[in-house]
Parts: C-alpha cells; structure tokens; sequence
C-alpha cells in the first residue's frame, strides 16, 4: 500500500512561502537526478527526492494534489515522434562540433517557419508600404526578443524531456489548465486560417483565379494530411523537406528582390538607425503589428517540443549543457535566414510602393494589360497591399514572372507554417489532454478543429476582402501571447523542474522585461483595434471579456512571480477564484519534507 501525505493541521498558510525558493533546499540541486528518458524524467517529477526524504510531488491531476500517482500514471508519455536522432561522439573537436551541430540541426528550422508564415509576409509587405525602410529596426528587435524567448522553450524541453503543454498539464491545477488549453488553441486556430487561406490565395493566383479560395483550402488541407506522414520514413527526411521549402522562399522572395534592387544605403539606415523620421498613426500601428506578427504563442509549445527529437541523456549534465548550446546555435542560423527572408519582402515593398497611390498603381495595370487592375481604384487614397494584392502590383510593375514567383514563394510558406500549426496543435492537445489516441485519430481532429473555421470563412469570404478578417486574426493572437510566455518563464525559473539549468537573476529579470514589453506592445494593438469598432454594444462585450481575461493573466502573473522568487506573495490566505486556494502546491515540484507528515 503506498504511503499517504497530509499536511501537519498546525502548519501556518506562510509555511509555504519558502518553497517558493527552492534553492534552499539542502542537497536539492545535488541530489536530484534528471532521467535520460521521457519515462525516467517524468518519474524524476513524481517520485520523492533529495536529502529530506519524503519528499512528494504536488503534481495537480484529478487525484488529492498530495497524493502520490498511482501505477497507471508511470505509463510513459508517446508524443507525435516516434523515433529520436542519435548524436555522434566527436572527441577530437571538445569545444564546438559541426558534425554535432549538423545532428542538432532541424527543430530550430522548423521553429523559424512561424517567422516566415503568410501572416508574417503581409506585414513584411504593409510595413514597407506603409513606412518604407524605416521599420527594418523594429523587424530586427523583434527577431532578437524572439530569438531569446525561444532559448527558454527550447532548454525546457531539453532539461526535462517534457514539452510546455506537458509541464502544463503536471503543474497547473485542473481549472486552469483548462482555460490554458482554450486559450492555445484558440491562438493555433487563429494562426492556422491565416496560413491555409494564405496557401489557399497562393493557388489562385497560380491558376490566374480559376481555382476559388475554398477550393485552395480543400487543397491545401489535403496535402497537409499527405505531407505530414513524411516523418513515417525518417526524421530526417521530414526536416529535409522543410528546408527545402524555406529554400523556395529564400529563391523567390530574393529573385523579388534582386529585380526590384533596393536601395541599399536606406535597407542599413532603417536597420541600425532606431528612429522613424514623419511617422504618425499609421506607421505605429505598423511597428506594433510586426511584433505581434514576428513572435507567435503557439510557436513555443511547438520549439520545446521539436527539441525532444534528440537522443540526450538528461542524467549527464554536459550533455544537456550541449544540447542547448547546439540548440541555441542553430535556432541563431534559423532565425537568421528567416530574418533575411524578411528583409527581401519589407525591402522590395518599400523601395517600390511607398508613397505611391492608387491612381499610380492603377495606370500601371492598365498599361500593363492586367486583370488585376480592378483592384486599385483611380483615386488618390495611399495603397494598400495585403497578400493577394501584392501579387498582383508585383505583376503590374515587374511582369507576370514576378507575380507567379511571388505566389510560389507564399504557397511554400503557407504550407510549410500550416503544417507546422498542425504539428503544435498536436503537441498542445497531447500534453494538456493527455490524450493516447492513435496517430491518424490525433492528426484528424486536431486539423479538424482548425480546418473548420478556415473553411467557412473561405465560402462565405471573397479573396479580395480578406484584410478585416486578418486584422482580427492578429489581434486574436495577440491576446494569447501572456499564455504562452508566461508559463515557460514561470517553468524555466523553476530549480524544481529545471534542476542546475533553473534561469537565473539576470534571465528572470530580462525574461520578465521582455514578457511584460511585448504584452503591453500587443495590448495596445488590442486597444486600437477594439476602439475602431465605433460601437457601443462592442465596446461594453470587450470590456467584460477584458475583466475576465486580465483576471486569469493575473492570476498566471502571481504564479510567476512566485517562481521568480517573490516568495511573500505565497503567504496569507490567498482567494478562492475558481482555481486552487494555495496554487503554490500544484505551481512547485517539491513541499518542504517539514510540512509533511507520513501516516
């Protein structure tokens, strides 16, 4: 019969406090060990450890948060790769490997396609448009920022063998947990329609309009099934695949760029010059809108999770300090080729299409001969492009080779970030559902909760009325953002999850700077947005959906500050919300063995 914990009745509310600081745990950082497999990791949670004893796991589930996982929880946890990448010894390089790097190389890559999707593109392409090269520095920023937070999802999911959704799903109280899940998924789906409906225009514009949006999307969800059985023959081969599709999108954005040639003094003024010379509302909003384009929430349950892929044995210390080092290197390289890719498209809009009107773009069509010409009324309002409608000033400008290059370029990025999308939702709904279904019953509902949406907006939506629909998509995912970053500074601040790779003084604070920057940036966005609806029945909806919103992010926010290590906030009798009356138990891996008592 296995042993059962109670709390000693006598035990002040404040006693807790003090786990909060893990670190002060005599022979916590050495006694714990870190299993070198998904199974041993997720015992190394559950089971007691340390110099104290009996010591348990408050792991929130459908049990007693304080009593010990039965037999049927030992089972090991099956995620979407069924295989891991072995990586080869390489004595005579101790310092940096290429052939170590090359085995590393791969779920930075496929991160990086959330950098590049079609909803990326068209703010790559409204930036230029809109405010010419004066925004590249807010496009480089947001890089770096993303760049940074990725490293915490990615030494997450190295250090403990379990992905973001997966702590989650052990950390996070039953109520919570739940309203994480929605919100994720919600940021999948939003993210999702942007990319189908993106690969979706990319087709009709191949078939010069005689393939209808919703029929792009039958498209495309259908060799999204047939692409995402690749990983049946390897790995390997699937990463392979993906880098042959950024490749794509590297050749057509840069033959963009190449016929276009931007000027090059103004592409190094608007990159190392953080200044926007004559901005006003317009170019604002469109700096806000590349950060909220740029770092995507469901993009850091998919990194932790990729990094998995990888045969490390986390009871080695240097092998898991290697892996992250070969890790971080390579989402460097990833991000920096999508950073490139980024700079084609903004820079081609910008050295083209800034300041021109629609009476100028209208006159080219028409000499042209084109049939998009339509598009663009004969007046003298500023232009404004989005996804399809710069394809098709491309074509008035530059020929039809450039329009159909365009549409080749973000139909690989559309299908590469959907599949993608495809792939994090299969990771958030494993981890927070626990789901053990068989693969193609996972892959089938996953994409049909996204899918069905896109769908419906592709009948009943004309491809050349899609901006309105994007604008609320962006402000959907922007609303996602805290339940994202939140957990994994929350996790990776943790000594208790993270062992002797917990984040540091410094991380915490940058973490938390940068977290707290990119909400407010985002939350501005929200802001503008809401304001522009003009009606009152709306504003009065998303002023009660903002009191619930902001009391959950809040709640997140002590959790996290917690962990951070402002322990006084754990003292006291803390509200019962609809959550748990001493979150701290189901937050914190370990309860000081004095608070315990074994009967």
């Amino acid at each position: 019969m296995p042993k059962k914990y109670t709390l000693k009745q006598s035990s002040p509310s404040c006693e807790l406090a003090k786990v909060a600081n893990l670190n002060q745990f005599p022979g916590h950082r050495k006694g714990s060990t870190m299993g070198n497999s998904d199974t041993d990791q997720k015992a190394s949670y559950e089971d007691a450890s340390g110099d104290h004893g009996d010591i348990v796991s408050t792991i929130s589930s459908s049990m007693n948060p304080l009593q010990p996982p039965d037999a049927s929880s030992e089972e090991p946890f099956t995620t979407y790769f069924d295989s891991k990448i072995p990586i080869p010894e390489d004595e005579t390089h101790s310092c940096f490997s290429f052939r170590k790097l090359w085995a590393f190389t791969g779920p930075g890559f496929l991160m990086s396609i959330a950098y590049l999707d079609p909803g990326n593109i068209e703010s790559d392409l409204q930036s230029g448009a809109v405010a010419g090269f004066k925004l590249l520095w807010v496009l480089m920023l947001s890089t770096i920022i993303g760049l940074l937070l990725q490293r915490l999802a990615a030494r997450l999911g190295v250090v403990t063998g379990l992905h973001l959704a997966e702590v989650c799903n052990r950390q996070y109280q039953k109520v919570p947990r739940i309203i994480l899940w929605l919100m994720v998924e919600l940021a999948i789906i939003g993210s999702d329609m942007q990319e189908v409906i993106g690969s979706a225009i990319a087709i009709n514009l191949l078939s010069v309009g005689k393939i209808p949006l919703w029929g792009g999307v039958l498209i495309t969800i259908a060799d999204t099934f047939v692409f995402l059985f690749l990983d049946k023959y390897g790995l390997r081969k699937l990463e392979a695949f993906f880098g042959l599709l950024i490749t794509i999108m590297a050749l057509t954005f840069g033959y963009e760029y190449i016929t276009v040639k931007p000027d090059q003094e103004k592409l190094l003024q608007g990159l190392f010059i953080p200044y926007c010379q004559n901005c006003g509302t317009a170019q604002l909003e469109q700096a806000v809108g590349i950060v909220g384009a740029v770092i995507m929430p469901h993009n850091m349950y998919l990194h932790s999770a990729l990094v998995k892929s990888r045969q490390v044995n986390r009871a080695n210390k240097r092998e898991v300090q290697e892996a992250n080092k070969y890790f971080f290197i390579e989402s460097c390289i990833a991000l920096f080729v999508s950073f490139i890719i980024n700079i084609f498209v903004v820079t081609v809009f910008a050295e083209a299409f800034f300041a021109k009107t629609n009476a100028d773009v209208n006159a080219v069509c028409v000499n042209a001969s084109s049939p998009h010409s339509s598009l663009f009324p004969n007046n003298n309002q500023t232009l404004e492009v989005d996804i399809y409608k710069g394809g098709a000033v491309l074509g008035c400008y530059f020929g039809p080779a450039a329009l159909y290059i365009w549409a080749i370029g973000i139909l690989a990025a559309g299908q590469s970030s959907t599949m993608t999308g495809t792939y994090s939702g299969q990771f958030v709904m494993e981890g927070f559902l626990n789901l053990r279904w068989s693969r193609f019953a996972r892959v089938l509902l996953t994409r049909s909760i996204a899918i069905t949406p896109t769908l419906l907006v592709a009948i009943f939506q004309d491809v050349e009325h899609l901006t309105g629909m994007n604008d609320f998509l962006n402000v959907l995912m922007s609303l996602q953002l805290p339940f994202a970053l939140i957990p994994v500074l929350t996790f990776t601040s943790l000594p208790s999850v993270m062992h002797d790779f917990a984040n540091g003084l410094f991380w915490k604070i940058a973490g938390g700077a940068l977290i707290l920057l990119i909400c407010s940036i985002n939350m501005n966005f929200v802001v503008t947005y809401v304001m522009s609806l003009n009606h009152m029945a709306l504003y009065i909806g998303a002023g009660i959906l903002s009191v619930i919103y902001l009391s959950f992010v809040a709640y997140l926010t002590w959790l996290c500050l917690i962990a951070l290590g402002a322990s006084f906030l754990a003292c006291g009798q803390t509200l019962r919300l609809g959550f748990a009356a001493r979150p701290e138990l189901f937050l914190l891996n370990n309860v000081d063995a004095d608070a315990l008592v074994t009967r």
